[in-house]
């Protein structure tokens, strides 16, 4: 199996037929959605010798300010493992590519949300349980937090920089304004 990068214009029509496909298979409706061009989208695919795709993430990114400083921002968006490849540690190989893709763009921080009962998968993969915290998406006109009602979200995160590392105390119970716009309410 090999990792393959691209940003998200630059994915090749066979390799993106596949990831959309197995995308619509993980999230319905989702298929081939394109992320906001502003979030500096990256998708990642883990491709078997024979071609075939057998898990996909986005890692979308912008600036965020919080606890009054500001952090380069990294996460993960639309990860997703073809039914027929999970259970075989797939997907949990690509998730830790993208936390060290993260980690090695320069992002201070990762952070996304994930479903309670993905949790475990996340952190085998290198990630950290952010204890009580909420990511706000949408605008700040509009905003769209991990906590509302029929969600049951876990945010997840990593500390990339020394400067983050450092300040990683302020991250914990807390809510941070993510607001990476109305495309991708909440990467």
């Amino acid at each position: 199996m090999r990792v393959v990068t691209y940003s998200e214009p630059e994915v090749p029509s066979e390799l993106r037929a596949q990831a959309t496909a197995l995308r619509e298979q993980a999230w319905p409706g989702l298929g081939d959605s394109p992320h906001d061009r502003a979030l500096n989208p990256v998708v990642m695919l883990l491709v078997s010798p024979e071609g075939e795709v057998t898990a996909a993430l986005d890692i979308l990114s912008k600036d965020l300010e919080h606890g009054g400083r500001a952090y380069r921002a990294a996460g993960l968006s639309a990860v997703a493992t073809a039914e027929a490849h999970r259970g075989k540690g797939n997907g949990r190989q690509l998730v830790a590519a993208a936390r060290a893709a993260i980690a090695q763009s320069g992002a201070d921080v990762g952070l996304f949300t994930c479903d309670r009962p993905l949790r475990d998968f996340y952190e085998s993969a290198g990630w950290s349980v952010l204890q009580d915290t909420v990511l706000v998406g949408g605008t700040p006109q509009e905003p769209f937090p991990s906590d509302q009602p029929g969600f049951d979200k876990v945010t997840m995160a990593g500390f990339f920089t020394e400067r983050a590392r450092r300040h990683a105390d302020a991250f914990p119970g807390s809510r941070i304004g993510l607001y990476p716009g109305e495309i991708d309410r909440l990467w």
